[in-house]
């Protein structure tokens, strides 16, 4: 169970132009180049139906799954830059004013990914209400019935 699997790499345009031109020139059929150049029968046909709608024998270009953000990239780095110190709510009142209605996690997702860190302002005062200590603390509970000692 230790070995890694990877995942299947795509044939190259070089094997596919070779597929595509031997099956141009006559030297045989779908099948039998298929068996020629150690590929599927399936990949074969279907580069060939491509090459049939298309006329091109080159890969097509992969496209991303999902939808395009609508959040302008621009505008966003401008308002972060701006105001380095913008919590994500104020962020979305602004997006939201620029037109592009978006939610507070979408934002933090795009932040993210273009590296973008919303972080307090080196000026703003530290907080007034003092972090608990380890001998101001005290304990949740009163403890259980069996680490009570027995009276």
């Amino acid at each position: 169970m230790g070995e890694s699997v990877s995942m299947a790499r795509a044939y190259s345009d070089d094997l596919r132009v070779k597929v595509l031109a031997a099956y141009a020139a006559g030297k045989g059929t779908l099948k039998e180049l298929s068996e020629r150049f150690g590929v599927s029968y399936g990949w074969v046909a279907k580069i060939h139906a491509m090459e049939l709608r298309t006329g091109s024998r080159s890969r097509p270009v992969q496209r991303s799954r999902g939808r395009q953000s609508r959040i302008d990239i621009g505008l966003l780095r401008g308002l972060v830059k701006r105001s380095p110190d913008i919590v994500l709510r104020e962020l979305q009142q602004e997006m939201r004013e620029a037109g592009t209605e978006v939610s507070i996690a979408h934002l933090a997702r795009v932040l993210g990914r273009l590296g973008l860190r919303l972080k307090k302002s080196r000026s703003t005062p530290p907080s007034a209400t003092p972090k608990p200590t380890g001998s101001a603390a005290k304990p949740s509970s009163s403890g259980s019935r069996r680490s009570r000692p027995k009276t």
